[in-house]
């Protein structure tokens, strides 16, 4: 997880994670907070890796990579993933996917604000005009990669780092999946503007399919 001023529902998550797996997780949180965050997910048994704020994507890259279990999974600081579902993940990377990506939009996801609900549908209707496969939920938060996945790729996005996360495994080859998840209204307020954030994923989506587009 990258983590920046969520004190109010970082608890709760890392509880949630911690009830599901046993205790048997190692939670890697990487943060720029100005909050008790750090102090709560150390207090939960997390590995805090703190540094300036510079943005989602540099922060969740830096989580990624330093994460050390063989499968690797991504979620949201804010409460609104369904951390039961982490079974069911694990389960399909050990049937041989390589990622599997909660699909947020299957379910309705009608917690999510309404003008986020349609740009996340635009953002999927993009990317699969550009690759030529359909993907419904290209901006998730929650997926399980195997370690190979986030080993073998170079990842380059900021604020479009979730859609390139799906984009180019799906576009060179790996076994990807797509997982229905049910998603909630989140705790704390949100630190994305959703005008400039979203042209930026827009942006991303379009400069990662063209580049591996190329590479092919």
């Amino acid at each position: 997880m990258g983590t920046y001023n969520e004190e109010a529902a970082i608890a709760t998550v890392l509880s949630d994670i911690d009830q599901v797996t046993d205790g048997r997780a190692e939670v890697v949180c990487v943060d720029g907070s100005d909050d008790r965050t750090p102090d709560i997910a150390r207090e939960h048994g997390a590995i805090v890796v703190e540094q300036e704020p510079q943005g989602y994507g540099v922060a969740v890259r830096e989580a990624l990579l330093t994460a050390s279990r063989p499968v690797i999974v991504t979620t949201d600081c804010d409460d609104t993933y369904p951390m039961e579902a982490l079974p069911r993940f694990l389960e399909l990377i050990n049937e041989g996917y390589d990622v599997v990506s909660g699909d947020r939009l299957y379910h309705g996801a009608e917690a999510m604000p309404l003008f986020n609900r349609l740009g996340n549908q635009g953002f999927a209707l993009l990317a699969s005009l550009l690759m030529g496969e359909r993907v419904h939920d290209t901006t998730t938060g929650m997926r399980a990669y195997r370690r190979e996945v986030i080993r073998e790729n170079r990842f380059t996005q900021n604020t479009g780092l979730s859609a390139e996360l799906l984009i180019r495994p799906l576009m060179r080859g790996y076994r990807v999946r797509e997982e229905p998840i049910e998603y909630a209204e989140r705790l704390g307020e949100t630190k994305l503007d959703p005008i400039q954030g979203g042209w930026e994923i827009g942006a991303s989506i379009v400069k990662v399919c063209l580049e591996e587009q190329f590479r092919r």
